[in-house]
């Protein structure tokens, strides 16, 4: 499935049939896997019916293709649909720095989810909590009825959990957490089936207490993906900016987003840019993703950075990404979606736990990339060349007129829709 990396400098310059020809090939796409990804079918209104509520349509988002993207040694183009430019261009010539390194290397802990148990009316919480923990092997046993296939895979309950809520409106109540393995489901489906079983049973453990909320938790604080990446210093350097510039540079705008929740807002905003692409390409919950990003973020009490850089001990580049990734490749839209289930095919990832490295490799990419561009140039210029060719087209270009409308844009650093419209009639007279 991997490209050279003489393939892979090559693909920008390719056409949209042309690239999504050369995917053919690398990851022996079908016929209506092709079909999904151009567009020529892909999601039906009458599929599309069957996911939601009061369908009138599709809509459509930009899917494009990441480059020199190497997770635990392998290669793997990574399919990302979003509407932003130069998110994709950005992750992708981090990826190739990374190459000199070996790429990007990541972990993910067991697909346990959480689902919550909200008990109220308790005479005493205290005891009600002891009780729970003492019968917790019965709790525990009710949960694994709900879905034996799943018991069959290693999935199932794991544990429970009770925690007291001592300040709250209502008073002091009990939170019973069930910790759930999903195996290779998101998991949502899963663990509300099963803590609704347990609401009954919880209420007559408890003696009196009475069960409201049973629902799935999206802070996945017990099911995290970590990437890790090393960059040569020498790599850095571009331009007139040396190696240790740029990476120093890097660093003080890294540390910037560790002391201030309003920096750090923008810059895990910029993690997310790489994450929610291919969460969204996978068919997957991106809204959850992104709760859980940012309720991880600021589980010390503040609001932080998700990643960390560093020199490490010969002078080069080090970053760190840890995050909760509750994705999946069976169920929901995975496997409903046409397009998303050619975008897994595409990847050839057969482990829910192998696309949350994916994933939380691409969202520490394009952190770099937008770091490195604050701490160099800045980040409009490489941005502004490609909003440049929307802005052109917004303005009514067609064909040839496109690019060198954009290109005129950019030179003159006026890229606006009513100056790109000046030129324009310009042109025409």
């Amino acid at each position: 499935m991997a490209s050279t990396t003489d393939d892979q400098a090559k693909f920008y310059n390719l056409s949209p049939q042309e690239r999504l020809s050369q995917i053919k090939d690398e990851a022996n796409l079908s016929t209506s896997e092709m079909a999904a990804l151009s567009g020529e079918e892909g999601l039906s209104i009458n599929d599309a019916d069957h996911m939601i509520e009061n369908v009138i349509g599709t809509f459509s988002l930009p899917l494009g293709v990441a480059q020199h993207f190497k997770v635990n040694g392998r290669a793997i183009p990574i399919p990302m649909v979003v509407e932003e430019p130069s998110i994709v261009a950005g992750a992708s010539f981090m990826a190739k720095l990374a190459l000199g390194t070996g790429g990007f290397f990541a972990q993910a802990s067991a697909p346990e989810m959480i689902g919550q148990i909200q008990i109220l009316d308790l005479e005493d919480p205290n005891a009600a909590r002891l009780k729970l923990l003492s019968e917790k092997d019965t709790l525990l046993s009710g949960a694994a009825e709900v879905d034996p296939v799943l018991m069959k895979l290693g999935g199932g309950p794991k544990d429970l959990e009770v925690r007291l809520i001592a300040d709250s409106p209502l008073g002091p109540f009990l939170v019973a957490h069930l910790i759930y393995d999903v195996r290779d489901a998101m998991g949502a489906n899963a663990v509300n089936t099963a803590v609704e079983r347990l609401a009954p049973i919880v209420e007559r453990i408890t003696g009196g207490g009475r069960v409201l909320l049973r629902i799935l938790s999206n802070l996945a604080d017990k099911r995290l993906a970590r990437a890790w990446v090393t960059i040569r210093t020498q790599d850095l350097a571009f331009d007139d900016f040396t190696g240790e510039e740029v990476r120093d540079g890097i660093i003080e705008a890294w540390a910037f987003a560790v002391s201030d929740p309003y920096r750090a807002a923008t810059h895990n905003k910029g993690i997310m840019n790489g994450v929610d692409p291919i969460v969204i390409a996978t068919g997957n919950d991106w809204r959850a993703i992104e709760a859980g990003a940012h309720a991880y973020a600021a589980r010390d009490g503040q609001y932080k950075s998700l990643s960390t850089w560093e020199v490490d001990a010969d002078g080069n580049l080090y970053g760190t990404l840890e995050m909760p990734m509750a994705v999946g490749i069976v169920g929901g839209a995975t496997r409903v979606h046409p397009g998303a289930k050619a975008c897994l095919h595409m990847m050839g990832l057969e482990k829910a736990s192998e696309l949350a490295e994916v994933i939380v490799s691409v969202g520490l990419a394009q952190n770099l990339a937008a770091l490195r561009a604050l701490a160099t140039e800045g980040i409009q210029k490489g941005h502004m060349v490609l909003h440049a060719r929307q802005v052109a087209i917004a303005a009514g270009a067609h064909g040839q007129q496109i690019d060198r409308l954009a290109k005129r844009l950019t030179a003159e650093k006026i890229v606006r829709i009513d100056h790109a419209k000046r030129i324009l009639d310009e042109w025409s007279e």
